[in-house]
């Protein structure tokens, strides 16, 4: 039969749906039609064809050998078309790929980066999930995690990104300069991360460098790190900085570096990219080579 012969794949479709179910009752409700509509495409088809395709008794259909053959072809072609639509549809829908990382992290080091990610990957949809609780991946639905610890402490398969380092840091505009012998003028406000990481506390850096104490000075408290930078970014005091997280600040003369850091200092944490699958799926591992890129890049840059 000639293409422009060939019955439309709306007859063809309704045909094999009721063929599949021999119902025209559950066929209509697969194909979201009703009753009527899908025996007037039966009806149509038999007429087009000029052969009968079913036998219909008072509860029953079944095929006509006539129809007996064409269902089987036709099943068979309409489910290659549903698989392979099924495939193009995937390949062209929005991926989503989870990242669970804390508050800091996200806001002063992914955050800034992930545009020109989402740029080159316009397809792949990148979830943050930040927050400072330690979730189990695979329950969480999370696909990759980017975590503060050790290397003995460190998820199996973990890659690590970098160190932490901690170095004083405030606006230029506070004019304070590189500290002598490490110790901070009485009037500067300090910026306080209510940590329980002692190397992020101003008592901690204060007394182990320069015997100073913090009971005399002015100190701002924050619960979250992103909003101690951004109270230094504006110049309302000294902050410790994660410099790894802070590093773009310094290079462009937003920050300013008051001391140098202090070997060992921080008792080997760093950020280290967990992934909830050993073998994640192609878009997971883009998202995670990427990540990986990224701080390799910042480490060929000189941070850490």
């Amino acid at each position: 039969m000639e293409l422009s012969r060939l019955p439309s794949l709306d007859l063809l479709r309704g045909f094999v749906a009721v063929g599949r179910r021999l119902s025209i009752t559950l066929a209509a409700q697969d194909l979201y039609l009703t009753q009527s509509a899908v025996s007037r495409q039966v009806q149509a088809l038999e007429r087009q064809l000029g052969t009968r395709l079913l036998t219909r008794g008072h509860r029953a259909i079944g095929f006509t050998p006539e129809g007996e053959a064409l269902f089987r072809s036709a099943d068979a072609a309409i489910r290659q078309l549903q698989d392979a639509a099924a495939e193009a549809a995937a390949r062209g829908a929005v991926r989503t790929v989870t990242v669970s990382t804390t508050i800091g992290f996200t806001a002063l080091w992914l955050m800034p980066r992930l545009g020109g990610f989402q740029a080159r990957q316009p397809r792949l949809d990148v979830r943050i999930s930040a927050h400072n609780q330690v979730m189990d991946l695979r329950q969480g639905g999370i696909d990759l995690a980017v975590r503060y610890t050790t290397a003995s402490q460190a998820p199996s398969g973990a890659t690590l990104l970098f160190e932490e380092t901690v170095v004083p840091v405030a606006s230029p505009a506070l004019r304070i300069g590189r500290l002598r012998g490490g110790r901070l003028p009485a009037s500067v406000t300090l910026l306080e991360f209510e940590e329980r990481y002692p190397w992020l506390r101003w008592q901690h850096w204060l007394a182990s460098g320069t015997r100073q104490d913090t009971s005399t000075r002015r100190i701002l408290h924050f619960n979250q790190y992103d909003l101690v930078i951004q109270a230094a970014l504006a110049g309302q005091g000294v902050a410790l900085g994660r410099r790894e997280l802070v590093l773009p600040m310094l290079r462009d003369g937003r920050l300013v570096e008051l001391a140098p850091p202090r070997p060992g200092e921080t008792g080997g944490y760093g950020y280290w990219l967990v992934q909830a699958e050993r073998m994640p799926r192609p878009d997971v591992g883009q998202v995670a080579d990427w990540i990986r890129a990224e701080a390799a890049l910042q480490r060929a840059n000189g941070g850490r």
